[in-house]
């Protein structure tokens, strides 16, 4: 039997397997932690989207997302970001952001997300050998959140880093002095927090600049202005969020295209695939694997009694393959359709930066490839260790003009 927990158990791979036979045998499955209390895990796709459209039953709030134990400091701070938010407190704080993420606005930001990445290809295809994730993929997202908050330019590069220990603390490459043992490291939250604070007050000083901070800064949430450390606890997770997200979903998705190169093929063939083959990638190579719910009450849940305080996780990498839903669901096939996939989420907290990972999805494999006749691996691809986070490390390949 696998062990759910341990970020071992992901470094070859998400145990696909062994969340196949636990779907048909045990899909609320126990899963025990070292020296704190285990967990339930949530398999099935109908199971996680009940538990995602039932806030109050199962709080985010009442623990944190993450499966780990957090001392009072870490899931106060936790509790005070918008992912761990519970209703009505999430609803009134999401209310003046969502205008700035509605589809349209973000459709607008489509010319300087494309040429952002050409600038990162032109690069590229000076070198025609490169480390996927470091030299082409996470700057695009470095740079488009950094220029949606106005955070300056000399920063970025910090400011990705810090993100990637938030969600992968349990890598001794991405966290080499840190406790491996949790899947976020502490110490980059709280650094990316105190550099939020910073930002804002020194912003209040400033004029408008016509971003998102303006926003922020302007806007009432929940009825009164956010403080300096709410902003700071904002950024750690629209940062962090927004980085992840997407260095995972671009680099696992050209990874599955190259494995799966008759996929590959149709796409160059038909390049108006490609919004079918994102929603096909963000199935098949989810960013996140899980995230954590707290029971607030006793409840039966896929046969098995929950009790009040009981962890919950929402394993997306689990349900994005339920044979239920998705037929033949362990084959990568971008013309899927319907493709439910819970990458984003569902309900009350469906990802707010959905339209911005999708339009850079589409703009990030439009111009790969147009802009390279042949992309071919020239090394072994390594995982992230993390039983959270759903991320490639390394990716080297050779582009062709």
């Amino acid at each position: 039997m696998v062990d759910l927990y341990s970020p071992d158990s992901y470094v070859e791979g998400a145990p696909h397997a062994e969340f196949e036979r636990l779907r048909r045998e045990d899909p609320v499955h126990w899963q025990e932690i070292p020296g704190q209390a285990g967990y339930w895990a949530v398999l099935r796709h109908a199971d996680v989207v009940h538990v995602s459209r039932n806030p109050l039953l199962f709080s985010c709030e009442a623990g944190g997302v993450v499966l780990e134990d957090l001392d009072p400091d870490r899931l106060a701070r936790m509790r005070d970001m918008l992912l761990s938010m519970d209703p009505p407190r999430h609803i009134a704080y999401r209310k003046p952001l969502a205008p700035e993420f509605a589809q349209r606005v973000i459709a607008g930001m489509a010319d300087q997300i494309g040429s952002i990445t050409s600038e990162i290809f032109d690069r590229a295809a000076e070198t025609s050998e490169v480390e996927f994730v470091h030299d082409v993929v996470g700057p695009l997202p470095t740079q488009v959140i950094g220029r949606l908050f106005g955070l300056p330019e000399k920063d970025w590069e910090w400011l990705h880093r810090l993100a990637q220990m938030n969600t992968s603390g349990q890598d001794p490459d991405l966290n080499p002095d840190g406790d491996l043992s949790e899947a976020g490291s502490a110490d980059s939250s709280m650094q990316m927090a105190m550099y939020g604070m910073a930002f804002a007050a020194e912003r209040r000083k400033m004029d408008t600049q016509g971003d998102l901070m303006d926003v922020i800064l302007g806007q009432e949430f929940d009825g009164r202005y956010l403080t300096d450390p709410d902003i700071g606890s904002l950024l750690v997770q629209m940062i962090t969020a927004g980085n992840d997200t997407t260095v995972s979903m671009l680099a696992g998705g050209l990874w599955a295209l190259l494995e799966h190169p008759d996929q590959l093929h149709l796409l160059r063939n038909d390049p108006t695939m490609i919004p079918g083959a994102v929603e096909e990638i963000l199935r098949w190579f989810n960013p996140l694997h899980y995230f954590r719910r707290t029971a607030t009450d006793d409840i039966e849940l896929g046969g098995k009694r929950i009790s009040k305080g009981d962890k919950v996780a929402m394993y997306y990498t689990s349900a994005n393959r339920d044979e239920a839903v998705f037929a033949d669901g362990q084959r990568f096939d971008i013309t899927r359709t319907p493709n439910p996939q819970l990458s984003f989420g569902i309900g009350e907290h469906f990802c707010l930066g959905v339209h911005l990972a999708r339009l850079e999805g589409r703009v990030f494999f439009e111009q790969l490839l147009e802009r390279f006749s042949k992309i071919e691996l020239v090394g072994e691809p390594v995982r992230v260790r993390s039983n959270l986070n759903n991320g490639v490390k390394k990716l080297p390949v050779r582009l062709t003009v």
